[in-house]
């Protein structure tokens, strides 16, 4: 993902497509976009372990990445992997070029926008599957539905970049410190 997300800026320099387009556009604050990010990411994170996963009535403990609980080895490669795969490459691919792409196809209305929006939501659990099973698709179209609604409305990435990351490792932080049950049973014992 991280080499698709590089990718994605290399085809948009080499089609001229405007880097505006896939959602790259300078924010009016590094700051309040990095903040707004990082606040979102987080609490949308506790939101769907706390509150969303137990109602689709996931298991607690993710048993796709239930060997990074205490592992200080495996941290290095997972931090990179939630911040360069995950916020950056999955953030480019799936909201800028896709929107993009799929813009072009289906045009600029508000229910082109709606398509759009559930096509890459879509895409994006799918994608999760191989990985991370029923629950990780389950995730991941949530997650794809709101980071896809935002982008959608704001055509602006960064944010996105961030709480992509955040999100990813608020629940690394959650797996390692092997706190999964006790946020997972926050809400509903």
């Amino acid at each position: 993902m991280p080499l698709s997300g590089i990718l994605v800026l290399v085809w948009a320099w080499r089609s001229g497509t405007p880097w505006h387009e896939i959602g790259y556009v300078r924010p009016k604050s590094w700051i309040m976009d990095l903040a707004v990010g990082i606040g979102f990411g987080i609490v949308f994170k506790f939101l769907m372990k706390a509150v969303v996963m137990p109602l689709l009535g996931a298991d607690p403990i993710n048993r796709a990445f239930h060997d990074l609980a205490g592992n200080r080895a495996a941290l290095p490669g997972a931090v990179y992997l939630m911040i360069v795969q995950a916020g950056f490459g999955e953030e480019t691919v799936f909201r800028g070029y896709l929107f993009e792409r799929f813009g072009k196809l289906f045009g600029p209305g508000v229910w082109a926008k709606t398509w759009i929006v559930l096509l890459t939501a879509g895409w994006f659990a799918l994608a999760h599957y191989s990985l991370q099973g029923v629950a990780g698709v389950e995730q991941a179209t949530f997650t794809g539905l709101v980071f896809g609604t935002i982008f959608a409305a704001t055509g602006r990435i960064w944010m996105l970049i961030f709480a992509h990351a955040a999100f990813d490792l608020t629940a690394l932080a959650i797996i390692y410190w092997d706190f999964e049950s006790v946020v997972a049973h926050l809400i509903f014992r």
